[in-house]
């Protein structure tokens, strides 16, 4: 038996001061931060021996984290006891079933920033599993998962040599990920192009068996940043949707936009032809019959990923793909109507494709456009855009200012607007929309905290959705549309509403749910989203991969740790389902579909963000000094 480890230092009385909720960049429990020592922290399962997926930081990578109290007090006192006391607490140890017995176990979370405040400390946290959960987490690591073919990805080949502790089991959850998102690839002609939407054996297929574009982005970044990256299958996909996008787009006598891309393809077999063809959905079958507009958008943001990642930048150089990149910027650059720079949608034309009331001018595309723009700008050939590409700045800047000034909601703003006055005329008006006070929702008064802000869903003609949508607003952090104080509120938001927004499962798409009269005149009394469920306040676990990735830009690490370590506690048990309901996030979908690659490829692309924040540089933009930086004013119409 190994020699037991030298005690560490005794948990500090607590202190008398109030906490404030989850502040991950410092310490969340009460105990005072301690000094690392000079020997390299190891981990320790209930046995005390460790074991599997090992993986060596060093001191200034590590933070330790101590479960239990009282177990901190049963190791110090352990070295005085004989030899065969202190295999009969060993035996008690393993003998844990979860409850309320004190556990022997630590929990190391790798540190790579060099900025970070928290790198050179060892502090002590309480983590508390979900109420939910039967078995607590035996130990939880983020560092570099090494499988047996050395290539420290978690990969399929991974073995789970922990012996059945949490370590194990965690090596065994990335190897399970890898595997599960590797069968839902799609072959074409012997060529994995997509990934299928899920895999679930105990459902009818129905629409779950095609390639979805906005889905299959997650599963792309997952082989891209995986060591040694599969760049194969995306390269594929973007292949293979832009010759989709050159097909004729017929939905009943009207026909589509040249620029607009397919929401999804379906390969199948052709027996009669022997040879497989591919199918396209250009919103004809989808639910309410909507062209998908995040669609493109998400095609030109993978395609840069796909070049930052591989330095394959040819194949965005070629014609054909070029003239993609100006269909689509066709489709949102042409004059019009509009006095606004965003674009105007209808229901259900993104990743919230069901009637949700986010027609008009949702946050969710506009942070997309923003974001496609600046990378088809990075992309796109001077020599032959040069009309489009000053199109394109003009339209960046309008953009950034719109959101930034008329989106933007923290408190000081909201009083600004509850003090509004309405029927203004002239361009000396202060409120420029005409919105109501009186249109002011009564949960925003709870829910909007002193720190921390957010852009709000929409913003129209005497209307504003105050929603919550998580998506838009981490797509806004990515694509540099915040600015980085507005960005720091956004995840300062986040903390100080973590059980709101979080909950047991991460994350809600979107808050707060539409109930009662409201849920039916604004869904038309949808049965599949209901009152947190689905789109409607429903937890889905692929958007963890943005949370992480805002995380990262940000500087919140622990953040997005926590989170990861919330998905982990239940989402392999319960085969990884496509989403959450209930306001914390605790039961599985009543409708959700197990076994959905989103959830998995989510997964994969938040801990390989988290092992390595360089991946983030493939997914974000920097700062653009030619981008005009707005003068942000607070209203002032009660003195007019």
């Amino acid at each position: 038996m190994e020699p037991p480890l030298d005690p560490p230092p005794q948990p500090q009385p607590a202190s008398n001061k109030p906490r404030e909720p989850h502040r991950f960049m410092e310490d969340d429990g009460d105990e005072e931060e301690k000094e690392s020592s000079p020997e390299e922290v190891k981990l320790q399962s209930e046995n005390g021996t460790g074991g599997g997926c090992d993986s060596k930081l060093s001191d200034s990578e590590t933070e330790a984290v101590q479960i239990s109290e009282s177990t901190v007090k049963n190791r110090s006192e352990k070295d005085d006891l004989s030899e065969e006391e202190k295999e009969s607490l060993e035996e008690e140890a393993k003998s844990t079933d979860g409850g309320d017995s004190a556990m022997r176990w630590t929990v190391k979370l790798q540190i790579g920033d060099e900025d970070d405040p928290v790198l050179p400390l060892i502090k002590t946290k309480i983590l508390k599993p979900s109420p939910s959960v039967g078995i607590h987490l035996a130990s939880y690591h983020t560092g570099g998962v090494k499988s047996s073919n050395g290539n420290g990805n978690g990969s399929p080949d991974s073995e789970d040599s922990g012996g059945g502790n949490g370590k194990g089991i965690l090596c065994s959850m990335m190897a399970e990920a890898w595997e599960r998102l590797m069968k839902s690839n799609v072959l074409y002609k012997g060529s994995p192009v997509g990934t299928l939407a899920a895999l679930d054996p105990s459902a009818e297929a129905l629409n779950y068996n095609q390639v979805y574009v906005r889905d299959f982005v997650p599963s792309g970044l997952a082989y891209l940043m995986k060591s040694p990256h599969e760049a194969e299958i995306v390269k594929n996909f973007l292949i293979k949707t832009l010759l989709l996008q050159g097909r004729e787009k017929r939905i009943d006598n009207f026909t589509l936009g040249d620029g607009v891309m397919p929401a999804s393809f379906r390969v199948s077999y052709d027996s009669h032809r022997k040879k497989d063809t591919i199918t396209a959905d250009f919103g004809g079958s989808a639910i309410g019959r909507v062209a998908p507009v995040d669609s493109g958008f998400w095609w030109i943001i993978l395609l840069r990923s796909y070049a930052r990642c591989t330095g394959d930048y040819s194949l965005s150089e070629l014609p054909e793909v070029q003239r993609g990149i100006k269909l689509i910027l066709g489709l949102c650059l042409s004059d019009g109507f509009d006095t606004f720079p965003t674009l105007l949608c209808t229901d259900g034309c993104s990743m919230i494709d069901r009637r949700m009331g986010i027609y008009g001018y949702p946050i969710e595309i506009q942070a997309l456009f923003f974001f496609a723009l600046r990378c088809a700008k990075q992309m796109l050939k001077p020599e032959d855009t040069k009309d489009l590409i000053e199109k394109i700045d003009k339209r960046i800047r309008a953009l950034s200012f719109h959101i930034q000034t008329y989106y933007w909601l923290d408190s000081t703003q909201l009083n600004n607007i509850y003090r509004y006055r309405t029927e203004e005329y002239s361009h000396t008006a202060v409120n420029k929309f005409n919105v109501n006070p009186e249109s002011i929702p009564d949960w925003l008064f709870e829910f909007m905290p002193m720190r921390g802000g957010y852009f709000i869903g929409n913003v129209s003609p005497a209307r504003m959705d105050f929603r919550w949508f998580l998506v838009g607003n981490c797509i806004a952090i990515l694509s540099y549309l915040a600015t980085p104080k507005q960005a720091a509120a956004i995840m300062d938001l986040i903390e100080e509403r973590w059980d709101d927004l979080t909950g047991e499962m991460p994350l809600k798409i979107t808050y707060p749910a539409l109930d009662g009269h409201e849920w039916q005149v604004v869904t038309g009394c949808d049965p599949k989203n209901t009152r947190w469920s689905y789109h409607n306040g429903g937890s889905w676990p692929v958007l963890l991969w943005l949370l992480t990735a805002a995380c990262i830009k940000t500087g919140r690490r622990l953040m997005a740790k926590r989170a990861i370590e919330l998905v982990e506690q239940r989402l392999l048990k319960d085969g990884w389902p496509e989403y959450y309901d209930g306001k914390t996030g605790r039961y599985v979908g009543k409708q959700a579909r197990k076994y959905q690659t989103g959830s998995i490829s989510g997964y994969l692309v938040a801990k390989l963000l988290v092992e390595n924040p360089s991946n983030i540089a493939m997914i974000s933009f920097e700062e653009d000094k030619q981008i005009t930086k707005p003068r942000l004013t607070r209203s002032s119409s009660w003195s007019h």
